[in-house]
């Protein structure tokens, strides 16, 4: 990639995330990829989030514009939604760009696979600043360059089964649940979900998988690739959270993996959305 664009599609980010970002746009220039960055990062003037409206335009002129060949979401929280119904998908499915964003993005990004089939990064280009270890910057870089897949490659363990396969779609818990009922909601047969959560104790999370469940979603898939839950395994060990999960899904048929490397974390890796997937033990 050679022209970037950063944008919040999400909230917009508070000014004390300017050095932030005026970081990240020196790691990237430094790595001779130019940057854009769109009018729509931060809040407004007047401190509020911009219009639905306004976020999904700003959006579709960066896929138009033939100098950007990636799009990196900087933002996260609530607000992902708003921008689906303004949303060209057709625009999309004819430039070949890819979107990378995580969190609140996954909204957006599971609906780019259900309306036109194509693959977009769960990842926050924010940790190649914010990791201090700087895995994420390096990983990041190699990846870029052809030099190695370690942005990709994540460590998993085995909960239940042996293997399986599909095409990987889901992400945030709580933010791909806002697809409930729509027309952006992605078909579960026969997909890998990927399931990871920020906030959320032990209720919340039991709930949010139950509509998870009451929606078929355990019966329908092929697998479960289980994330990080970060609040909620700062409160219970690992395996009272896997056991809690798992009681959850209650099918015993479906294969489920459990990894640490996928979610909020700086040195968190990517992982494709609409992305075939094999996994075996």
């Amino acid at each position: 990639m050679e022209c970037v664009a950063l944008i919040s599609l999400s909230n917009g980010l508070p000014n004390k995330q300017v050095e932030i970002i005026s970081n990240l746009e020196k790691l990237l220039t430094n790595m001779n990829i130019k940057v854009i960055k769109s009018d729509i990062i931060y809040k407004d003037i007047s401190n509020s989030n911009y219009s639905g409206r306004d976020r999904a335009s700003e959006l579709m002129k960066l896929y138009k514009d033939p100098k950007i060949q990636g799009i990196f979401d900087v933002s996260g929280g609530d607000l992902a939604n708003e921008i689906l119904q303004y949303i060209d998908f057709d625009t999309i499915k004819d430039f070949d760009k890819p979107f990378f964003g995580y969190s609140d993005l996954s909204v957006f990004i599971n609906s780019i696979y259900s309306q036109v089939q194509k693959k977009s990064y769960l990842y926050q280009i924010k940790n190649i600043v914010l990791d201090q270890t700087n895995n994420s910057f390096q990983n990041f870089y190699d990846y870029i360059n052809n030099i190695s897949e370690a942005f990709l490659n994540f460590n998993y363990k085995w909960l239940q089964g042996s293997n399986m396969s599909g095409i990987l779609i889901g992400g945030n818990l709580r933010c791909t649940l806002k697809l409930a009922g729509t027309k952006f909601m992605p078909d579960f047969k026969n997909k890998i979900v990927l399931i990871e959560s920020l906030s959320g104790d032990e209720n919340k999370i039991r709930t949010m998988l139950t509509h998870y469940k009451y929606l078929g979603v355990f019966e329908l898939c092929s697998g479960v690739l289980l994330g990080s839950f970060t609040e909620l395994e700062n409160i219970l060990t690992d395996s009272k959270v896997e056991n809690l999960i798992l009681s959850i899904i209650d099918n015993p048929n479906i294969p489920v993996i459990k990894t640490k490397e996928i979610g909020h974390s700086y040195n968190s890796k990517a992982v494709i959305i609409g992305k075939y997937y094999k996994f075996i033990k």
